[in-house]
Order: structure tokens, then C-alpha cells, then sequence
């Protein structure tokens, strides 16, 4: 059984009759205890015939229209649908028990269900965080006609729904696919170097470089003809997610985690698009998530539903060991871009001694998501308190530079930005290694 304000506000009024009964009897504390006895009596006995009135919560179906997976931040409908059984009309309110992080708006829902029909009710879900976010039961409240006093009960209604990464750099993908048309020849003249594939034959046009012209193909066609080139197809892209402690630290409006996701979709969308192959390892010193061998319209789903459970870890990475996992996703890459923090010399130190293992075999390409107010900070000079995090200011861009040569001279390629410079900037970078004819 429940009780309402309503109740409460009805046993207050009962003061009145009180005050105005003990008044007319000179003050008779006898008629004052027997006037307010018998005002809560009545309070009680309306409350119980109104929760015996009430609607019987037990005899209501719950059921769900959920869908399985939704991204970050965007709003999500959802339904419930109230079938009620009983032989009384259902009105009251209900509480989808999501959990906090799901944002299920309303909170609570008032409810009407004529006997023996259904009705739905409307949730919409705004998730705040990545993962799988559950549901397990509705709380539901049958009030009286009255409105004084009622029934509750859980119902059973589990159900859950997969929150995926935003990808908020898709925003860039469009101009990327056009450069990337460029270098493939599909917009403009193919292009010839060292490094790139045969791709077909053309009769010759003045301006043309004469280094390309087909001598048998000319005999054979008995006009000039010539050799267009493309960048080279089905190159192996291994992507690393570091999911250790230096992921955690928070970067703008999310994570550096988040933010080294966002710069994984990008590249991977725009590398499966030129044809090569893409492997991506989230590590930390197990393996968080993998995904390897999905092409094409499977790649992104399969990217998302990796990294949509997997969480920084507060424990340094191995970077050792991510030599090992790597090596097992492929046995020939062409690049491997690790994303991770290299902005301090006590966290970049093993990876500085691993990078060697790398550059020896293939092109390595590190990025870092940066705290972009840092450089404000080094600039302002107001007050002796901002001169103090100013020199702390400059002491984190120095050592930021510094491991950045570092890397430069092992032969890697470091490449640091904010949380929404990061993904273009490597995106940008594979291009230009695509063009150059370096992949």
C-alpha cells in the first residue's frame, strides 16, 4: 500500500474542526482528542477503501520496444506498452528503472488504461556513456479514485541497449573520400611514381609525362600509348588503441580514449575505402577489443560494437606485449598507428624503447590527443599564481616536443593535436603517405 500528499494534506485539514469543536466546548480537551481520533479514523478508512478501489498492479503486462543499439548523446525512442487485465481502470504513474548514466526522460510517467485495453507510453533515452545500459523492471503505482492511497509493484521488464561511440569525425570523411578520389585517378589525371600499381593503358595527350608511354602497347595499337598508375591497394593498416592509465585522462568534453576512437573510425573508414585491409587492437596488457578481417559495409558496425564496452584501464600498457598481439593480426603491415599518450617522459619511456622493434619492418605512425587550453595557459602572465601554471604550462609543451623528436629520430612519425585536430590531422597524414606512394 501506498499513500499520497493528497492524504497527508486531508489528515492536516483536520485541525480545523479540531480547533474549531474544542472552541465551542470552552477549551474541553476530551472533545479535542475525540475530534481528532475520529478525523484520522475517517482518514484511514477512506485510505483503505481507496487502496482496495485501486487498479491490481499484478494483473498488467509490461511490454518493450527497444532498439539494440544507439550512439552517444543521441536521442533514443523507446515504448512501453501497459495492457491491463483487471476488470478496473488503471490510473496512475510508472518509473522505467534505467540506469542513471541512459538519461531516460521522463523520469516517472503518468498512466491512464481502461480495463482490458493498452496503452503505450513514451521514454526517450539520451545516453551519456558508452557501453551496454539495462533496464531490469517498471515500477508501477495504481492509484484510487480518490487519489489518497494505492498499490505498487515491479514488474519484470528487462531490457538493455548497446551505446556506441559518436563518431563525430565523420564530419571529415567527405572531403578525405575526395582527396582519396584525387589520388586514385577517379577525378582527375592518374598519377606515376615510385611505389604505386599498374592500374591501365591511355592513348597519349601533349603534357603527358613520356617517362610512362608503353612502347609494345604503341606497336600494337600503332598510337602512343601510355601507363596510368594508382596508389597501392590492399595494404595492411594496424590501428592500436592504448587502453592503459594514460587514457583515462580527460581531454576536452571526453577522454583521451574517446578521442583516440574517434581518430580509429575516421582512419578506418577512409583506409577500407582504398582498398586496404584494417586490424585494430585495444590493449592495455590484455587484449580490451580486436577487430580483423571485416571489409567493406561491415567494418564501422563491427569497429562500434567493439569499442562500445571497453573503458581506460588504471594500469600501465605493455607495449611489449602489444608487439606480440600485433604481430598476430598480420604478418606484413604497411602502418601501424599507435594512439597514446607521448606527452610525458615517464609514460612515453616504454614505448620509446619499443618503437625500434617497429620502425625496422614497417612505417609507425604515433598519435596523441593533447590538451589544447595548454597553450592559453603558457600565454597568460596576469598574476604571480598564472605565472606558476604558466611555467607548468611550458614544462608540458617542452616535454611534448622533445618525445616527439624522439620519435622522429627512431623514425617514427608523431603526430599530436586537440581531441577534434587529432583524427583529421592522421587521417591527412595517411593520404599523404598514400600519395607519395610510401604505403
Amino acid at each position: 500500500m501506498v499513500i499520497t500528499g493528497r492524504l497527508a494534506m486531508l489528515t492536516a485539514l483536520g485541525v480545523v474542526p479540531i480547533v474549531l469543536l474544542s472552541s465551542a466546548a470552552g477549551g474541553s480537551a476530551p472533545v479535542a482528542w475525540a475530534t481528532g481520533a475520529g478525523w484520522l479514523g475517517l482518514c484511514a478508512v477512506l485510505a483503505v477503501v481507496d487502496r482496495v478501489a485501486a487498479a491490481d498492479p499484478r494483473r498488467v503486462d509490461v511490454e518493450r520496444d527497444v532498439p539494440a543499439r544507439a550512439r552517444l548523446g543521441e536521442a533514443v525512442p523507446t515504448t512501453l506498452r501497459l495492457r491491463n487485465r483487471g476488470t478496473r481502470p488503471l490510473r496512475g504513474a510508472l518509473r522505467d528503472a534505467w540506469e542513471p548514466t541512459a538519461g531516460a526522460q521522463p523520469s516517472r510517467a503518468s498512466v491512464e488504461v481502461p480495463a482490458g485495453e493498452s496503452r503505450r507510453v513514451a521514454i526517450t533515452l539520451i545516453p551519456r556513456r558508452r557501453g551496454e545500459r539495462r533496464s531490469d523492471f517498471v515500477a508501477l503505482r495504481t492509484l484510487g479514485p480518490l487519489g489518497l492511497a494505492g498499490r505498487q509493484r515491479v514488474l519484470p521488464a528487462p531490457a538493455r541497449i548497446r551505446v556506441l561511440p559518436p563518431f563525430h569525425s565523420r564530419r571529415h570523411l567527405p572531403s578525405r573520400l575526395a582527396r582519396l578520389r584525387e589520388l586514385d585517378g577517379s577525378t582527375s589525371v592518374q598519377v606515376r611514381g615510385r611505389g604505386t600499381e599498374f592500374d591501365s593503358l591511355r592513348e597519349y595527350v601533349r603534357g603527358d609525362d613520356v617517362r610512362s608511354i608503353d612502347w609494345r602497347a604503341s606497336a600494337r595499337a600503332r598510337t602512343t600509348m601510355l601507363r596510368t598508375w594508382r596508389p597501392e591497394r590492399d595494404r595492411h593498416i594496424v590501428i592500436v588503441i592504448d587502453t592503459g592509465r594514460t587514457s583515462a585522462a580527460r581531454v576536452g568534453d571526453g577522454t583521451r580514449l574517446d578521442a583516440a576512437m574517434e581518430a580509429t573510425l575516421l582512419l578506418s573508414a577512409l583506409a577500407d575505402r582504398a582498398g586496404d585491409h584494417v586490424h585494430v587492437l585495444m590493449f592495455d596488457r590484455v587484449v580490451r577489443g580486436r577487430v580483423t578481417g571485416s571489409r567493406g559495409a561491415a567494418l564501422l558496425p563491427a569497429l562500434v560494437d567493439a569499442m562500445s564496452a571497453v573503458e581506460p584501464q588504471l594500469i600501465d600498457t605493455d607495449w611489449d606485449q602489444v608487439l606480440v598481439q600485433a604481430a598476430r593480426l598480420t604478418n606484413r603491415p604497411s602502418l601501424v598507428v599507435l594512439l597514446t599518450a607521448a606527452d610525458a617522459p615517464a609514460s612515453a619511456r616504454s614505448l620509446l624503447g619499443a618503437v625500434p622493434s617497429w620502425t625496422g619492418r614497417t612505417r609507425v605512425m604515433i598519435g596523441s590527443v593533447t590538451d589544447e587550453s595548454l597553450a592559453d595557459v603558457a600565454r597568460d602572465r596576469s598574476s604571480s599564481e598564472s605565472v606558476w601554471r604558466a611555467a607548468a604550462a611550458e614544462r608540458t609543451l617542452l616535454d611534448a616536443r622533445r618525445i616527439a623528436d624522439a620519435f622522429a629520430r627512431l623514425g617514427a612519425d608523431a603526430i599530436a593535436g586537440g581531441p577534434d585536430r587529432l583524427p583529421p590531422a592522421i587521417a591527412d597524414r595517411y593520404l599523404e603517405l598514400k600519395a607519395a606512394g610510401r604505403l
